[in-house]
This record gives structure tokens, C-alpha cells and sequence, in this order.
């Protein structure tokens, strides 16, 4: 009941603020001015996911006027949209406020996982208010937008806390779900892979057997081809083995232009771009560095070895494939464990303002991200 009731104060903060910016929303690409909460809340990639829900993917790929793959569908995954399409089929109910209320269902599901979640690693008090930060952290609207962060969120939720109780077979299904929401499941066969890798070294004081072993090492395999899944059903649907990957570096073009996929180069490349170099690059090398000392923190430690090789885990593949611009603050709440070792002092002022400060980065995340003005160029 604790846990519902965090989550229903939160909701109610959140959508205050989304309904004051919304008042003053000038008419833009989306939606007319000052427009209503399901409107205003499917904005940006909301779009997107119901292109995929009511019309599928293109089995040609479009091109730029100088040959390049342009902006198109495969981009978006369809577990989410295809929920919200089998519920407007079965409701009648029109698009955009059948997929916020997928996205609200799935976080209320997703606090109520992590508070589980937390538990296991942190005392109750802990535990409450890491699911206090979570529903207040500052992209906690797009947990009530019509994006599939909170169903993938929730998944997510739901495989970690299966693999702290090693319940390595019913990790199945969710990864094959959770794989084909967001990308993820190259990051969970890194982590699981990891996580065998520990208990593997450390069995003499936590005994693996050699078939529970077998099991988790074939769910780790099983996760990596899951993450293989969705640019191999758009190459078998377009013809083109690239036309995932093609697709996603279409929006990074109007940043840096047309170029293939380096691993590991893109940071240092969007670095440079807002930067300039060198700084860009040392910006790059230091943000490394203080990552790597805050995993050894006490506080991050305090989460458990199994967390932090998952936060580890989907760092490396941000690190491998994604080119930071302002949606990066989405692309990093899959590492939202991390919250549980901000949530560790107990003193009431500290917990307060840390709250209320989160809040703040509510509006501040609102206005920069998700509010439209003009020919914005900050997507969320």
C-alpha cells in the first residue's frame, strides 16, 4: 500500500506539471495549441509508435535526396505498439489515450517490481524512498507518455529481479519481450554473461552447479540472439542487412552527416560536435573515468555485484552504439538501480530536498525536452 501510494502522490505531481506546460503550448508539428493531456503526452516518438501500430513497417526503405536511408519505422520496436493496438482493436478507444494508459499501467507495475527489487539489497526504509526517487526523477513523465520506456521499464524490472532470485528460465519469455520493446538485449546478454562469470569465481562460498550454470549460460546466449532479433527481421522484410542500423544512424546524421557505425566512436564523436576537440574528447575520457569511480562508491556498491554489473553492462552498449544528443536522458533510464544508492542517507532534510529537487528536474526536463518551441531541436 506504501508503494501505491508513493506512486499515486507521484502521478498526481507529474501530471500537474505536464498540464500547466501543456496551457501554454503554441500549436506546433504534433498537436494544435494548448492542447489536451493525451495529445500533448504522444508527442515526438509517440508518433512513431503509432506508424507502427496502424500500419506496420515499410518493406522498402526510404531514401534522402542524395541516397541515404532516411528516418522511418524500424527504428521503433514493436512490443509497445502493438499493446496499444490489440487494445484499441478490443476497446474502440481512440490511439493516444489507449497508449498512455499502457505506459501508466506498466510503471505503477514497474514500482511496485522495484520496490521488490530494492528489498533484496537495501533495508525497507531504503527501499521505499529509492521507489520515491524513481517516481519523481526527472523523466518520470515519460513514464505516462505514450513511449515505450515504461513497458520496457517494467520488463526490465521484472529480469533483474528474476535473476537476484536465479529464476533463470522464466527469464525467457521477458527478455524475448523486453528485446523486442527497446533495445536491450545485447546489454542483458553482457550482463547475464557477466553474472554467470561471478558466480562461476566466487562458488566455493555460493555454490553454482554445473546445470543451473548451463541453464543461465543458455539464457545469456538466448538474450544476445534476442538482441540480434529485430535487424534480422529487417533485413529478411527490406533485403537490406543494414537496415536497422541504417535507419538508426539517420538521426544522428543531422548532427555529424552520413557515416558508418564505429563501435565505441560515437561519444567521441558527439563530444567533439558540441565541443570541439580536444575538449570534446577529454569531456568524453573524464565523464569514463568519474563513471568508473562512482560504481566503487560505497552507496553503488551497497546495491549488490548483480546490479551493478547490469548498470555496467548497459553502459558498455551506450558507450558501443549511441550518439549522445538530448534524448541521452532517456537512453539512460535502463540504469535506473542506481537510484537505490542516492536513496541510502536517512536524514529527513537530506531526503526532502533530494525529492524536491527532482521535481525541479521535472520542469527543467519539460521544458528542454519535451515542450515544443519552435523548430525545436532537442527531442526528447
Amino acid at each position: 500500500m506504501k508503494v501505491l501510494a508513493i506512486w499515486l502522490v507521484s502521478r498526481v505531481v507529474t501530471t500537474s506539471l505536464v498540464l500547466v506546460l501543456a496551457s501554454v503550448q503554441g500549436q506546433n508539428a504534433w498537436t494544435q495549441a494548448r492542447p489536451d493531456y493525451a495529445a500533448f503526452a504522444t508527442m515526438w516518438d509517440g508518433l512513431w509508435y503509432n506508424i507502427v501500430g496502424v500500419g506496420g513497417y515499410p518493406s522498402a526503405l526510404p531514401l534522402t535526396a542524395d541516397g541515404h536511408v532516411g528516418e522511418n519505422a524500424w527504428a521503433f520496436m514493436p512490443g509497445y505498439p502493438v499493446v496499444v493496438r490489440l487494445l484499441t482493436v478490443l476497446t474502440g478507444a481512440p490511439w493516444a489515450p489507449v497508449a498512455v494508459f499502457v505506459s501508466v499501467v506498466c510503471s505503477l507495475g514497474t514500482a511496485l517490481l522495484f520496490f521488490r527489487l530494492m528489498r533484496r539489497v537495501q533495508p525497507q526504509s531504503t527501499a521505499l524512498f529509492s521507489v520515491v526517487l524513481f517516481c519523481v526523477a526527472p523523466l518520470s513523465p515519460l513514464l505516462q507518455f505514450g513511449y515505450a520506456e515504461s513497458m520496457q521499464l517494467l520488463l526490465l524490472t521484472l529480469a533483474l529481479l528474476l535473476v537476484l532470485e536465479r529464476r533463470y528460465l522464466v527469464l525467457v519469455p521477458v527478455i524475448a519481450v523486453m528485446a523486442l520493446t527497446r533495445p536491450s538485449g545485447l546489454a542483458f546478454a553482457l550482463f547475464l554473461a557477466l553474472h554467470v562469470g561471478y558466480r562461476w569465481y566466487s562458488r566455493t562460498r555460493d555454490p553454482f552447479p554445473v546445470r543451473e550454470a548451463a541453464t543461465a549460460s543458455s539464457v545469456a546466449v538466448f538474450s544476445g540472439v534476442m538482441g540480434l532479433a529485430w535487424p534480422g527481421i529487417a533485413w529478411l522484410v527490406t533485403g537490406s542487412i543494414t537496415a536497422y542500423t541504417d535507419t538508426e544512424l539517420s538521426w544522428r546524421s543531422a548532427y555529424i552527416g552520413y557515416r558508418e557505425l564505429v563501435p565505441f566512436a560515437a561519444w567521441f564523436q558527439s563530444g567533439v560536435w558540441w565541443l570541439g576537440a580536444p575538449l570534446g574528447i577529454i569531456a568524453v575520457l573524464a565523464l569514463i573515468i568519474a563513471f568508473t569511480l562512482m560504481m566503487f562508491s560505497p552507496a553503488v556498491k551497497s546495491l549488490g555485484v548483480d546490479l551493478r554489473l547490469w548498470v555496467v553492462s548497459y553502459a558498455l552498449y551506450l558507450l558501443a552504439v549511441f550518439f549522445p544528443q538530448s534524448s541521452v536522458f532517456r537512453l539512460l533510464m535502463p540504469m535506473f538501480p542506481l537510484v537505490g544508492a542516492l536513496a541510502r542517507p536517512r536524514n529527513v532534510v537530506y531526503r526532502v530536498v533530494v525529492t524536491l529537487g527532482l521535481i525541479c528536474g521535472q520542469w527543467g526536463w519539460l521544458l528542454l525536452c519535451w515542450g515544443v518551441d519552435g523548430a525545436d531541436w532537442t527531442p526528447p
